[in-house]
Protein backbone atom coordinates (compact mmCIF):
# COMPACT_ATOMS: atom_id res chain seq x y z
CA UNK A 1 0.00 0.00 0.00
CA UNK A 2 1.76 3.92 -0.75
CA UNK A 3 1.55 5.76 2.02
CA UNK A 4 -0.74 8.63 2.41
CA UNK A 5 1.68 12.17 2.74
CA UNK A 6 1.04 14.21 5.18
CA UNK A 7 0.13 18.16 4.79
CA UNK A 8 1.05 21.10 6.94
CA UNK A 9 -1.99 23.11 8.33
CA UNK A 10 -1.60 26.62 9.67
CA UNK A 11 -3.56 29.58 11.31
CA UNK A 12 -6.94 30.25 10.32
CA UNK A 13 -5.95 33.65 9.48
CA UNK A 14 -3.35 36.18 9.76
CA UNK A 15 -2.93 40.01 9.83
CA UNK A 16 -0.64 42.64 9.43
CA UNK A 17 1.12 43.56 12.88
CA UNK A 18 4.01 46.25 12.71
CA UNK A 19 5.26 48.32 10.03
CA UNK A 20 8.30 50.57 9.96
CA UNK A 21 9.41 52.32 7.07
CA UNK A 22 13.28 53.90 6.40
CA UNK A 23 13.58 57.51 3.89
CA UNK A 24 17.01 58.55 3.36
CA UNK A 25 18.61 61.11 4.86
CA UNK A 26 19.48 63.34 1.22
CA UNK A 27 16.20 64.98 0.20
CA UNK A 28 15.84 66.26 -3.81
CA UNK A 29 13.96 68.71 -4.72
CA UNK A 30 12.45 69.84 -8.32
CA UNK A 31 14.89 72.24 -8.59
CA UNK A 32 17.70 70.18 -8.36
CA UNK A 33 16.49 67.78 -10.72
CA UNK A 34 16.09 70.85 -13.32
CA UNK A 35 19.53 71.50 -12.97
CA UNK A 36 19.77 68.08 -15.25
CA UNK A 37 16.79 68.19 -17.63
CA UNK A 38 14.60 71.05 -19.05
CA UNK A 39 11.92 71.35 -17.33
CA UNK A 40 10.30 73.27 -14.14
CA UNK A 41 8.97 72.52 -10.62
CA UNK A 42 5.64 73.52 -11.37
CA UNK A 43 5.85 70.93 -14.77
CA UNK A 44 6.71 68.19 -12.81
CA UNK A 45 3.91 68.69 -9.84
CA UNK A 46 1.30 68.78 -12.90
CA UNK A 47 2.77 65.70 -14.33
CA UNK A 48 3.76 63.47 -11.49
CA UNK A 49 2.51 65.28 -8.29
CA UNK A 50 6.01 65.26 -6.58
CA UNK A 51 7.45 67.72 -4.75
CA UNK A 52 10.29 66.66 -3.32
CA UNK A 53 11.94 62.48 -3.15
CA UNK A 54 14.54 61.16 -1.17
CA UNK A 55 17.56 59.53 -2.91
CA UNK A 56 20.27 57.14 -0.96
CA UNK A 57 23.75 58.25 0.08
CA UNK A 58 26.90 55.98 0.17
CA UNK A 59 25.93 53.83 2.98
CA UNK A 60 22.19 53.49 2.45
CA UNK A 61 22.23 50.73 0.75
CA UNK A 62 19.85 47.87 0.55
CA UNK A 63 20.22 45.86 3.69
CA UNK A 64 20.75 48.95 5.45
CA UNK A 65 17.53 50.53 4.56
CA UNK A 66 15.88 46.98 4.46
CA UNK A 67 17.04 46.41 8.38
CA UNK A 68 16.02 50.10 9.48
CA UNK A 69 12.80 49.79 8.19
CA UNK A 70 12.51 46.04 9.50
CA UNK A 71 13.44 47.15 13.05
CA UNK A 72 10.52 49.66 13.50
CA UNK A 73 8.59 47.06 12.26
CA UNK A 74 9.46 44.83 14.80
CA UNK A 75 9.14 46.97 17.44
CA UNK A 76 5.71 48.26 16.52
CA UNK A 77 4.78 44.58 16.26
CA UNK A 78 6.16 43.79 19.74
CA UNK A 79 7.81 40.71 19.29
CA UNK A 80 11.59 38.79 19.42
CA UNK A 81 13.46 38.78 15.76
CA UNK A 82 13.86 35.47 16.73
CA UNK A 83 10.18 34.63 16.16
CA UNK A 84 10.35 35.58 12.56
CA UNK A 85 11.05 32.56 10.28
CA UNK A 86 10.19 34.07 7.30
CA UNK A 87 12.23 36.99 5.31
CA UNK A 88 10.71 37.98 2.10
CA UNK A 89 12.16 40.81 0.42
CA UNK A 90 10.75 42.79 -3.08
CA UNK A 91 13.19 44.28 -4.40
CA UNK A 92 14.62 45.07 -8.71
CA UNK A 93 17.81 47.16 -7.29
CA UNK A 94 19.89 44.58 -5.48
CA UNK A 95 22.78 44.32 -8.19
CA UNK A 96 23.66 41.01 -6.83
CA UNK A 97 22.33 37.75 -8.56
CA UNK A 98 23.38 35.73 -5.38
CA UNK A 99 23.21 35.29 -2.50
CA UNK A 100 19.68 36.88 -2.01
CA UNK A 101 19.97 39.84 0.10
CA UNK A 102 17.55 38.30 2.15
CA UNK A 103 19.72 35.99 3.98
CA UNK A 104 21.87 38.74 5.16
CA UNK A 105 18.98 40.92 6.70
CA UNK A 106 17.36 37.93 8.48
CA UNK A 107 21.22 37.55 9.83
CA UNK A 108 21.73 41.17 11.11
CA UNK A 109 17.90 41.16 12.33
CA UNK A 110 18.55 37.91 14.47
CA UNK A 111 16.06 36.13 12.41
CA UNK A 112 18.56 33.30 12.96
CA UNK A 113 17.78 29.86 11.03
CA UNK A 114 14.59 31.85 9.27
CA UNK A 115 14.03 30.95 5.38
CA UNK A 116 15.21 33.70 3.23
CA UNK A 117 14.58 34.56 -0.03
CA UNK A 118 14.15 38.02 -2.52
CA UNK A 119 11.09 38.48 -5.23
CA UNK A 120 11.13 40.46 -8.35
CA UNK A 121 7.51 42.13 -8.26
CA UNK A 122 8.24 45.22 -9.22
CA UNK A 123 6.40 47.95 -7.50
CA UNK A 124 3.59 45.39 -7.29
CA UNK A 125 6.26 43.64 -4.72
CA UNK A 126 4.72 44.18 -1.44
CA UNK A 127 1.68 42.96 -2.28
CA UNK A 128 2.74 40.11 -3.24
CA UNK A 129 4.74 39.37 -0.27
CA UNK A 130 1.66 40.11 1.69
CA UNK A 131 -0.06 37.14 -0.63
CA UNK A 132 2.92 34.89 -0.11
CA UNK A 133 3.19 35.02 3.94
CA UNK A 134 -0.55 35.42 3.87
CA UNK A 135 -0.60 31.89 2.56
CA UNK A 136 2.24 30.52 5.11
CA UNK A 137 0.98 31.58 7.96
CA UNK A 138 -2.82 29.45 6.76
CA UNK A 139 -1.07 26.76 5.30
CA UNK A 140 1.78 26.19 8.77
CA UNK A 141 5.13 26.87 6.25
CA UNK A 142 5.56 29.88 8.45
CA UNK A 143 3.72 31.47 12.25
CA UNK A 144 5.69 35.17 11.68
CA UNK A 145 6.81 36.64 8.46
CA UNK A 146 8.84 39.64 7.91
CA UNK A 147 7.91 40.96 4.02
CA UNK A 148 10.38 43.80 3.11
CA UNK A 149 9.34 46.07 0.07
CA UNK A 150 13.43 48.04 -0.84
CA UNK A 151 15.01 49.88 -3.68
CA UNK A 152 17.57 52.05 -4.50
CA UNK A 153 16.08 53.02 -7.88
CA UNK A 154 18.47 56.30 -7.67
CA UNK A 155 21.22 54.35 -8.97
CA UNK A 156 19.77 52.93 -11.97
CA UNK A 157 18.10 56.20 -12.95
CA UNK A 158 18.82 58.09 -16.10
CA UNK A 159 18.82 61.62 -14.36
CA UNK A 160 19.02 63.20 -17.87
CA UNK A 161 16.07 61.35 -19.27
CA UNK A 162 13.43 64.21 -19.25
CA UNK A 163 10.19 61.22 -18.98
CA UNK A 164 11.61 59.95 -15.82
CA UNK A 165 14.28 61.78 -14.26
CA UNK A 166 11.95 63.10 -11.84
CA UNK A 167 9.80 59.99 -11.11
CA UNK A 168 12.50 57.05 -9.08
CA UNK A 169 13.36 57.27 -5.27
CA UNK A 170 14.72 55.35 -2.60
CA UNK A 171 13.81 53.63 1.05
CA UNK A 172 12.60 50.22 2.51
CA UNK A 173 9.06 49.79 4.07
CA UNK A 174 8.12 46.49 6.35
CA UNK A 175 5.57 44.12 7.84
CA UNK A 176 5.75 41.82 9.96
CA UNK A 177 2.41 39.49 9.24
CA UNK A 178 1.74 36.74 11.86
CA UNK A 179 -1.64 34.53 12.75
CA UNK A 180 -4.97 35.93 13.73
CA UNK A 181 -8.28 34.64 15.37
CA UNK A 182 -10.04 37.03 12.32
CA UNK A 183 -9.14 37.63 9.00
CA UNK A 184 -6.83 40.37 8.44
CA UNK A 185 -5.72 40.11 4.95
CA UNK A 186 -7.81 39.63 2.38
CA UNK A 187 -7.64 37.58 -0.44
CA UNK A 188 -5.66 38.75 -2.82
CA UNK A 189 -5.87 38.90 -6.82
CA UNK A 190 -2.91 39.12 -9.26
CA UNK A 191 -1.82 38.74 -12.45
CA UNK A 192 0.49 40.07 -15.22
CA UNK A 193 0.27 41.20 -18.72
CA UNK A 194 3.61 40.30 -20.74
CA UNK A 195 2.23 41.48 -23.40
CA UNK A 196 3.23 44.71 -22.14
CA UNK A 197 6.11 44.65 -20.88
CA UNK A 198 8.74 46.70 -23.17
CA UNK A 199 6.37 49.53 -21.13
CA UNK A 200 8.61 49.46 -18.25
CA UNK A 201 11.41 48.39 -18.55
CA UNK A 202 15.80 48.15 -18.13
CA UNK A 203 17.34 49.51 -20.75
CA UNK A 204 19.88 46.83 -21.44
CA UNK A 205 21.11 43.24 -19.68
CA UNK A 206 23.67 42.80 -17.46
CA UNK A 207 24.92 40.55 -19.81
CA UNK A 208 24.99 43.39 -22.83
CA UNK A 209 27.02 45.64 -19.95
CA UNK A 210 29.81 42.87 -19.44
CA UNK A 211 30.49 42.31 -22.82
CA UNK A 212 31.14 45.74 -23.29
CA UNK A 213 34.36 46.52 -25.44
CA UNK A 214 35.28 42.70 -25.75
CA UNK A 215 37.13 41.13 -28.20
CA UNK A 216 34.40 40.40 -30.39
CA UNK A 217 33.85 44.17 -31.21
CA UNK A 218 30.41 44.46 -29.52
CA UNK A 219 29.82 48.17 -29.01
CA UNK A 220 29.77 49.74 -25.46
CA UNK A 221 26.72 49.79 -23.56
CA UNK A 222 25.95 52.14 -20.86
CA UNK A 223 24.91 51.42 -17.81
CA UNK A 224 21.78 50.13 -17.38
CA UNK A 225 18.72 52.09 -16.61
CA UNK A 226 14.94 52.68 -16.40
CA UNK A 227 12.69 53.41 -19.68
CA UNK A 228 8.90 53.94 -19.34
CA UNK A 229 6.37 54.54 -21.60
CA UNK A 230 4.57 56.88 -19.45
CA UNK A 231 1.58 57.86 -21.37
CA UNK A 232 0.61 54.00 -21.91
CA UNK A 233 1.15 53.00 -17.97
CA UNK A 234 -0.92 56.12 -17.15
CA UNK A 235 -3.51 54.59 -19.24
CA UNK A 236 -3.68 50.91 -18.19
CA UNK A 237 -2.84 52.01 -14.16
CA UNK A 238 -6.12 54.18 -14.61
CA UNK A 239 -8.47 51.66 -15.64
CA UNK A 240 -7.33 48.02 -15.86
CA UNK A 241 -5.75 48.36 -12.26
CA UNK A 242 -8.85 50.33 -11.03
CA UNK A 243 -10.59 47.38 -11.82
CA UNK A 244 -8.23 44.33 -9.96
CA UNK A 245 -9.04 46.95 -7.19
CA UNK A 246 -12.28 46.46 -7.53
CA UNK A 247 -12.56 42.74 -7.52
CA UNK A 248 -9.74 43.22 -4.20
CA UNK A 249 -12.85 44.76 -2.79
CA UNK A 250 -15.43 42.28 -4.05
CA UNK A 251 -13.51 39.14 -2.75
CA UNK A 252 -12.77 40.53 0.72
CA UNK A 253 -16.45 40.65 0.98
CA UNK A 254 -16.74 44.37 1.56
CA UNK A 255 -17.81 47.04 -0.42
CA UNK A 256 -16.17 50.84 -1.54
CA UNK A 257 -18.56 52.21 0.87
CA UNK A 258 -16.59 49.84 4.10
CA UNK A 259 -13.21 51.14 2.95
CA UNK A 260 -11.47 53.23 5.62
CA UNK A 261 -8.16 53.75 3.93
CA UNK A 262 -6.25 53.65 0.09
CA UNK A 263 -3.02 52.97 -0.22
CA UNK A 264 -2.18 52.25 -4.05
CA UNK A 265 1.42 52.16 -5.00
CA UNK A 266 2.84 55.59 -4.99
CA UNK A 267 3.48 56.32 -8.83
CA UNK A 268 2.05 59.36 -9.63
CA UNK A 269 -0.50 61.58 -8.42
CA UNK A 270 -2.74 61.46 -11.28
CA UNK A 271 -2.95 58.09 -11.68
CA UNK A 272 -4.05 57.98 -7.77
CA UNK A 273 -6.78 60.08 -8.49
CA UNK A 274 -8.07 58.45 -11.63
CA UNK A 275 -8.12 55.09 -9.88
CA UNK A 276 -9.78 56.62 -6.94
CA UNK A 277 -12.68 58.21 -9.29
CA UNK A 278 -12.83 55.28 -10.96
CA UNK A 279 -13.62 53.19 -8.09
CA UNK A 280 -16.15 56.07 -6.98
CA UNK A 281 -14.26 55.84 -2.81
CA UNK A 282 -16.38 58.26 -0.43
CA UNK A 283 -15.35 61.38 0.57
CA UNK A 284 -14.73 59.77 3.53
CA UNK A 285 -11.93 57.30 2.29
CA UNK A 286 -8.56 58.26 3.41
CA UNK A 287 -6.17 58.05 0.33
CA UNK A 288 -2.35 57.68 0.56
CA UNK A 289 -0.67 60.95 -1.44
CA UNK A 290 3.02 60.28 -0.26
CA UNK A 291 4.26 60.42 -3.80
CA UNK A 292 4.30 64.07 -3.01
CA UNK A 293 7.51 64.16 -0.58
CA UNK A 294 8.49 60.84 -1.62
CA UNK A 295 8.68 60.05 -5.07
CA UNK A 296 8.08 56.76 -6.46
CA UNK A 297 9.98 53.69 -4.60
CA UNK A 298 8.16 50.61 -6.51
CA UNK A 299 7.87 47.92 -3.61
CA UNK A 300 8.53 50.16 -0.81
CA UNK A 301 5.99 52.60 -1.78
CA UNK A 302 3.05 50.87 0.04
CA UNK A 303 4.17 50.39 3.22
CA UNK A 304 6.44 53.45 3.41
CA UNK A 305 2.73 55.52 2.60
CA UNK A 306 1.35 52.97 4.99
CA UNK A 307 3.48 53.97 8.27
CA UNK A 308 3.24 57.95 6.68
CA UNK A 309 -0.55 57.63 6.84
CA UNK A 310 -0.19 55.86 10.58
CA UNK A 311 2.48 58.24 11.79
CA UNK A 312 0.50 61.81 11.08
CA UNK A 313 -2.62 60.06 12.65
CA UNK A 314 -4.68 60.02 9.60
CA UNK A 315 -5.69 56.11 10.24
CA UNK A 316 -6.38 54.21 13.38
CA UNK A 317 -5.67 50.62 14.40
CA UNK A 318 -8.53 48.09 12.81
CA UNK A 319 -9.43 50.12 9.79
CA UNK A 320 -10.16 48.67 6.37
CA UNK A 321 -7.43 49.82 3.65
CA UNK A 322 -7.15 48.70 0.32
CA UNK A 323 -3.64 48.06 -0.77
CA UNK A 324 -2.53 47.76 -5.16
CA UNK A 325 0.66 47.57 -6.49
CA UNK A 326 0.82 48.23 -9.87
CA UNK A 327 4.48 48.09 -12.20
CA UNK A 328 7.12 46.59 -14.84
CA UNK A 329 5.92 43.08 -16.32
CA UNK A 330 3.07 44.39 -16.64
CA UNK A 331 2.07 42.77 -12.99
CA UNK A 332 -0.73 43.71 -10.25
CA UNK A 333 -1.53 42.89 -7.21
CA UNK A 334 -3.43 44.11 -4.15
CA UNK A 335 -5.80 42.62 -1.55
CA UNK A 336 -7.88 44.72 1.38
CA UNK A 337 -5.71 44.61 4.85
CA UNK A 338 -7.17 45.04 8.52
CA UNK A 339 -4.76 48.00 9.53
CA UNK A 340 -2.27 47.16 12.50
Amino acid sequence: MTATLQSSTGAAHSRLLGIGGYRPERVVTNEEICTRIDSTDEWIRTRSGIGERRWAGPHETIQMMAVSAARKAIDRAGIDPAQIDCVIISTVTHLHQTPAIATRIAAELGATGAAAFDISAACAGFCYATALADSMIRTGTATTVLAVGVERLSQITDTSDRSTAFLFADGAGAAVISPSDTPGIGPVVWGSDGDKADLITQSAGWDELARRDDADGVAGVSWPTLQMDGRSVFKWASYTVAEVARTAIERAGITPADLDVFVPHQANLRIIEAMARTLELGDHVVIARDIERQGNTSAASIPLALEALAEQGATRPGQLALMIGFGAGLVHAGQVVVLP
